[in-house]
């Protein structure tokens, strides 16, 4: 497939064909992309836990909820059905020490360094080369956030070091049905809105100072 049409055509995907599973070659090919992700100091700090297994993909869903939160709504049903879920964590201790190193030379590792979380950044790089790879293999992909107050959960489920911060999941599949998201509710942005020549312009932020 062009690299054009990849990007044309990728989408958020929420509703997942639970009895079409993921190719291991497709698999292997979207986790293959993820690693290609570009990284500050070439730190690589990103781990990616893969769940494949239904028991695997239930205890997630199990920890991701409340007790007794009820019946899922549309969208859980509809993306929990997907048979494979990427964990993308990052880790900060990478990076840290990696620009410790000499050729860096901030010995004293400190965070403050980092006005931007580049290890966050960089793990959502590679979670965006996965929803890409997805398209490239004939499959439909969504990324999506773990609500912060399950986090604790889903890290014991999944045996998450505390040192790993998890920045969100990629769920694959095959698309069930295109359901109405927000690109069909609101407009996507005319590039004389978005890109900014020389200078910031226009009444949605602040001109130069």
């Amino acid at each position: 497939m062009e690299f054009a049409d990849v990007v044309r055509r990728r989408r958020m995907v929420r509703r997942f064909d639970p009895d079409r599973p993921v190719p291991p070659a497709a698999l292997e090919a979207v986790l293959y992309a993820a690693q290609r992700a570009p990284s500050a100091g070439f730190s690589q700090g990103w781990d990616f836990v893969v769940l494949v297994e239904d028991h695997d993909r239930a205890r997630f869903w199990g920890a991701t909820r409340d007790p007794g939160s009820g019946a899922p709504d549309a969208w859980l049903a509809g993306v929990s059905a997907a048979p494979v879920l990427v964990l993308c964590l990052s880790d900060p201790d990478t990076y840290l020490d990696r620009y410790a190193e000499p050729d860096k030379g901030w010995d004293d590792r400190d965070p403050a360094r980092w006005p931007i979380p580049y290890w966050d950044v960089d793990t959502g790089m590679a979670a965006m080369l996965m929803l890409l790879a997805a398209v490239d293999q004939g499959l439909g992909a969504l990324f999506f956030g773990v609500p912060a107050p399950r986090h604790p959960a889903v890290r014991e489920a999944h045996g998450i070091p505390g040192n790993r911060r998890l920045v969100g999941v990629v769920a694959l599949g095959h698309e069930l049905r295109r359901t109405e998201g927000s690109s069909r509710t609101r407009p996507r942005r005319a590039a004389t809105e978005v890109v900014h020549r020389g200078h910031f312009s226009g009444e949605s932020g602040a001109g130069p100072v």
